[in-house]
């Protein structure tokens, strides 16, 4: 394709298609793939790199910059009126930071001299006009011992040069007698002032060709750039691309011989000539050509990126696995790996001050991490409130020397949009302790980490680190809903001492939840403490035992704990018992759903520990709450003091409360509980199944569990449920 200046009639001057049609068949075979392999051949004949290594960047930094100065644009009557090269302070500020380098400037000294050669070929041939594949052939050969990226960008800096120069003096000649002597001898004033119309194809045409061979340009240089410790040329992606690369780098050489070609062919035509649409045709179609081009190495890249991405995964989850084995003189290293490594921003917000602060407020303290996804629930989030700021009314004593630290892990397969972004910032403002500033500063890596060795999934995990940064208990948040600050340094061992320490007692259901409870137990009153949904059961099931209890002349009080994961039903049973006036209940649902999760968090403190229901009687009482709470009726526990428990089902309880004529000699022997424990068992089924609902995402759930009654294994199910109202 000759890019000479041609010499055409009158006629196909006012007859401009014809000849386009002529070109577009001529040339066609010219830009097809199939020639593509042809060419490579030939270019890949001129490579003859000698090692040398020279850093693009800041020369295609510098080439943005220029390229963006001398847009084109022809919005009004002249050239030289519309285009503005004013770029802020700002952008100046920071061209001078990517370019005036030493080492930049060394570089550019040296390859001066081959920018320059590059620039006269450039000019010298298209004026002259030589076929624009041989001008090409003759730049891969002058720049045969460069790299394919050093090939391409210096062949568009010897292009800038020449392009930088020509709208230096458009933009320039009204005002700059100097730009206007030189816009004279080059014969640019008719030019540019015809331009509003006759030249608009021309300069969009070119603007949008300059604008793809940057971006093939940008691609290929960002190819060079991938890290060789993460990805090698034998990889798919990038072996796909390096053969594509050398064909890349030719056609936009060839372009910025089309470029060159039409910033030459102005000078010296008169606009007539200037409305051919033939010029602005060869300009897309190149431009075509290196979109398709881009396209290809753009998909490319991107799953090259992708490899990278997931080779730093690994190698950054294996740096967290040995870092936690390695032992540290404080906690810092292994708050870096897990929050954020860098220096360059504060990525805490504390809370009680509500600013943000530096990791060093961490150093050599213990540091419970709170681990959740950013939509905690609210119950939880308000007892941990509670209890935090418990523990910062005295913060000279023991217990109150930790810090806790809100860790929100983001699902990156989901978008992160404006909803979830208000729902995280509502939620931090609502926390006490210090927060990471933003979930995006967690490293995927470190989301592996938490999810597969602290087995976190979906429910709140809250991990301890001593000072030195040794995970110390994997999940103290069981261990502080049952003891809360008591639980300090809220290690496995303090989890296991304080274990030792109890008994299966009434206190330790109700702890921290009704200090009238702990009143009432001081006092030695009876009581009973029931559950379930059913509101008819519950009203037989209180006037039977309060009957019962006025029979036996003992003081007996009466509280409703509800269900697990309380709704509406359990709400309404609340109301319908302060009407009737059926006995104590908890207003508060909190309270309630307290009251469970205390009770599941024995089971999974217990099971933490190693323990089972066939070696721990905790454990098995634990269970049986469980599983009164899984099944479909009511139930009820009575008890007096440190000790003395009974037990029983819904219609089980009731049936031994209504039959209470056939053991009432008993109680004053034995004593009412053990009276009415001896008569559950007379009349309990003998065969009877239990049912124990676990949450799924509570933390590592065992492979067996046996019935805490008669000691046979449990049959597996999986449940899925919402709410049961």
């Amino acid at each position: 394709m000759a890019f000479s200046r041609p010499t055409l009639t009158s006629s196909q001057q006012m007859m401009g298609e014809p000849t386009q049609q002529q070109l577009m068949r001529s040339e066609r075979h010219l830009f097809s793939t199939s020639d593509d392999n042809v060419i490579t051949k030939q270019i890949q004949a001129t490579h003859a790199p000698d090692g040398r290594e020279v850093d693009v960047m800041p020369i295609l930094h510098l080439l943005e910059d220029l390229f963006e100065r001398a847009n084109p644009t022809t919005t009004t009557t002249t050239v030289g009126a519309v285009i503005q090269a004013n770029g802020s302070q700002a952008q100046m500020d920071t061209l001078e930071d990517k370019t005036h380098q030493a080492g930049f400037l060394n570089m550019l000294e040296a390859l001066a001299y081959t920018i320059h050669k590059i620039s006269c070929e450039i000019s010298c041939k298209c004026s002259g006009g030589g076929d624009a594949h041989a001008v090409t052939q003759t730049l891969l050969n002058t720049l045969s011992s460069f790299s394919w990226d050093a090939k391409v960008v210096l062949t568009l800096a010897a292009f800038a040069v020449n392009y930088g120069e020509f709208w230096l003096v458009a933009q320039t000649y009204p005002t700059n007698h100097l730009a206007k002597s030189i816009a004279i001898l080059k014969h640019l004033p008719d030019i540019l002032e015809h331009s509003h119309d006759s030249l608009r194809p021309r300069f969009d045409a070119l603007k949008n060709l300059i604008k793809s061979m940057m971006d093939v340009t940008r691609c290929i240089v960002q190819f060079k750039a991938l890290p060789a410790q993460y990805i090698t040329p034998d990889t798919s992606a990038m072996s796909i691309a390096i053969a594509h690369i050398p064909t890349a780098v030719y056609w936009t050489m060839r372009s910025v011989v089309a470029c060159a070609s039409q910033i030459t062919s102005l000078i010296g035509f008169n606009h007539e000539y200037m409305s051919s649409t033939t010029e602005s045709w060869e300009l897309s179609t190149l431009a075509h050509k290196l979109s398709n081009i881009h396209g290809h190495l753009t998909k490319q890249l991107s799953i090259c990126h992708q490899h990278i991405d997931e080779k730093r995964q690994v190698e950054a989850y294996k740096m967290l696995v040995r870092l936690f084995e390695t032992i540290h003189i404080d906690n810092m290293k292994i708050l870096k790996a897990l929050i954020y490594p860098k220096d360059d921003l504060m990525p805490l917000f504390d809370g009680s001050n509500k600013r943000r602060v530096n990791l060093e407020v961490l150093r050599r303290k213990n540091v419970l991490l709170l681990i959740s996804d950013h939509e905690m629930p609210h119950d939880e989030l308000s007892i941990l409130e509670q209890m935090y700021r418990e523990s910062r009314q005295h913060p000279t004593r023991l217990e109150s020397q930790y810090e806790v630290v809100w860790i929100p892990i983001a699902d990156r397969a989901t978008p992160w949009t404006e909803a979830k972004e208000k729902q995280f910032e509502t939620l931090q403002m609502m926390m006490p302790w210090y927060t990471v500033y933003h979930p995006s500063l967690i490293d995927q890596a470190v989301i592996k980490y938490i999810k597969e060795v602290w087995h976190f999934s979906k429910k709140p995990i809250l991990v301890v680190l001593d000072p030195q940064g040794r995970v110390v208990c994997p999940n103290a948040l069981h261990m502080l809903w049952i003891w809360g600050s008591l639980a300090f340094p809220f290690t496995s061992l303090r989890e296991e001492a304080l274990w030792k320490e109890e008994t299966w007692r009434l206190e330790l259901l109700v702890d921290g939840i009704d200090p009238v409870i702990i009143n009432w137990i001081a006092e030695g009153r009876f009581i009973c403490i029931y559950g379930g949904e059913d509101i008819e059961w519950i009203r037989k099931f209180t006037t039977t035992a309060r009957a019962v209890a006025q029979a036996a002349r003992i003081p007996l009080e009466l509280v409703y704990v509800g269900k697990s994961n309380p709704k509406e039903r359990v709400r309404k049973n609340i109301a319908t018992i302060t009407f009737e006036k059926l006995g104590h209940c908890w207003q508060d649902l909190t309270s309630i759903w307290f009251f469970w999760v205390r009770l599941e968090s024995m089971w999974y403190s217990k099971m933490q520990l190693g323990k089972t229901v066939e070696n721990d009687s905790i454990m098995q009482e634990i269970m049986s709450m469980m599983s009164f709470d899984g099944s479909d009726q009511g139930w009820a526990l009575f008890s007096r003091g440190t000790s003395e428990m009974a037990k029983g089902k819904g219609e089980t309880i009731l049936t031994s409360l209504t039959q209470f004529d056939a053991w009432k000699g008993d109680v004053e022997q034995k004593g009412f509980i053990n009276a009415l424990k001896d008569h559950l068992l007379q009349i309990h089924p003998p065969h009877h199944c239990n049912r124990l609902i676990l949450p799924g995402t509570a933390g590592r759930i065992p492979e067996m569990v046996v019935c805490a009654e008669c000691g046979r294994p449990m049959e597996k199910f999986i449940m899925y449920r919402c709410c049961t109202d």
